[in-house]
């Protein structure tokens, strides 16, 4: 999101447009990214859309091709098991040091986070739900207080935005940010620690079931 009045590169644009699109789910895995009709479509030219795709590899959430084409990356059960167990480790930490470094300022800014997340799962606003959902964890990360862990965050947000999008229940992962809010908010890590990893479990059998379904 660029604040009022500031330039945003065309190339951040359309990088921002596709990521939305392929986490959103409107570029389905698979679909073939053609700098040329790409160009056609976004109303810009071929530069801004190569250096944007590139920007989408090295997130982890194109696949490129020869000359000058890509396709939206095919997350395999090996790459989803790779993630979750990396998504363990950082954020059983990242939540705990949350806890005992939260800020007011901090915390009111999860809350607003986590309010549009509920608003948008009880509306059953899916897209919406879901981009909020990955911006408490976003919003968590930023209260751990750690410059490694932010920029390990940056570097893995693609693949992790993607993962935690892998599920249907909106309301009962919204919930599961609700006492995870409250904890943090009373500087509680070991009720901290209990919720993140239950809300880690919760995640990978929901993430299971969807491919389950996918696949039947």
């Amino acid at each position: 999101m660029t604040q009022a009045g500031s330039f945003e590169p065309e190339s951040e644009r359309v990088m921002r447009q596709l990521r939305d699109e392929i986490l959103g789910g409107i570029r389905a895995p698979g679909s073939r990214l053609v700098e040329r009709d790409l160009a056609a479509e976004l109303g810009v030219s071929r530069l801004p859309v190569r250096d944007a795709l590139r920007s989408l590899v090295a997130e982890g959430l194109v696949t490129p091709r020869p000359r000058s084409w890509a396709v939206v990356r095919e997350f395999t059960a090996s790459d989803v098991a790779d993630l979750n167990e990396v998504r363990g480790a950082f954020e059983a930490l990242t939540f705990k040091l949350a806890a005992q470094r939260r800020t007011k300022d901090g915390l009111a800014r999860l809350r607003e986070v986590l309010d549009t997340e509920l608003a948008a799962a009880r509306a059953g606003d899916e897209v919406r739900a879901r981009r909020a959902a990955a911006d408490f964890h976003e919003v968590v990360t930023s209260l751990a207080a750690n410059e490694l862990l932010s920029e390990l965050e940056r570097v893995m947000s693609g693949r992790m935005r993607w993962l935690l999008g892998q599920h249907d229940d909106l309301t009962a992962i919204a919930e599961q940010h609700e006492g995870l809010y409250s904890a943090i908010a009373d500087r509680d890590v070991v009720r901290v620690e209990r919720l993140i990893a239950e809300h880690l479990a919760a995640g990978q059998g929901m993430a299971a079931e969807r491919q389950r379904a996918a696949e039947s």
